[in-house]
């Protein structure tokens, strides 16, 4: 596509911005300052959350319609030297979000850019063959793993309903870690410290499932799964990763199945 972009992409870091990028080469990319993206050949818009509505109205100005948020990002230090006028009254709402949790704050991101009119659209919208359709895409899942899978369902929906995490390890039917602030790769590291845990060396080796949380808006921080989370899960010595079918986005498909082939871990999404 040519011509004057009409959506912006909010860039975080690792693989999504830039496969978005790839399917839409005339996305303006923007990054929040300090938390570069890494998207290959792109001159980016930055900007600060301390002149938040400067930036919304630069969006506007520019003639951008639609904003996609992809990649992940951390919450930045706010620097109040930095704020400007319109922004600085819009703290008390954006810091009484961030204390309630991870999905207050992304629904008031969200709910700010569409005050300015901004259409906000989830990363699936825009490349719709990263979620894959239910079914099993490589290795052989067996009865106990589907019954670890199903007991870590359980949990995740759990931690999800307290806004804390969307993933978690079981191996024969014990919970060896869950995903929580760190994330996800924090999580696997965690399991793979700790694989003396299983009851019987020989057995199951555990499955690690991910899903979105119960009521999430899917349109921001949709859960993903790539080439490193396979690297994780072998060194964790998982027997597989699991998801929740149209829930969970699976970045570089062709190099994270190959992956998992190679390491010999299945790739199952999951009938919700």
């Amino acid at each position: 596509m040519t011509g004057t972009p009409d959506t912006a992409l909010i860039a975080g870091t690792g693989l999504l911005p830039a496969l978005l990028a790839k399917a839409r080469p005339d996305l303006l990319i923007c990054e929040l300052e300090g938390f570069p993206s890494a998207v290959p050949g792109a001159t980016p818009e930055r900007f600060r959350v301390e002149r938040l509505v400067p930036f919304l109205d630069g969006l506007v100005a520019r003639g951008i319609e639609t904003v996609v948020f992809a990649g992940a990002m951390q919450r930045p230090k706010l620097e109040p030297e930095f704020f400007d006028p319109q922004t600085a009254s819009l703290v008390p709402r954006l810091l009484g979000a961030m204390q309630a949790g991870d999905d207050e704050t992304l629904r008031a991101v969200i709910e700010l850019f569409e005050e300015w009119g901004l259409r906000v659209v989830g990363a699936h919208e825009i490349a719709s063959d990263l979620v894959p359709e239910a079914g099993i895409l490589c290795g052989d899942v067996t009865e106990a793993d589907r019954r670890d899978q199903a007991r870590a369902a359980e949990i995740v929906a759990a931690l999800g309903s307290v806004d804390v995490g969307q993933g978690a390890v079981v191996a024969q039917g014990l919970c060896l870690a869950v995903e929580s602030l760190p994330g996800t790769d924090a999580m696997l590291a965690f399991a793979a410290d700790h694989q003396g845990l299983r009851p019987d060396p020989k057995g199951a080796g555990g499955v690690f499932y991910k899903a979105p949380k119960p009521g999430q808006d899917r349109r921001i921080d949709l859960p993903a799964i790539g080439p490193q989370t396979v690297a994780n899960a072998a060194k964790a010595g998982l027997s597989g990763i699991a998801w929740e079918a149209g829930g969970v986005m699976l970045l570089d498909r062709e190099a994270t199945v190959a992956a998992a082939q190679e390491a010999g871990l299945f790739l199952w999404a999951c009938a919700p």
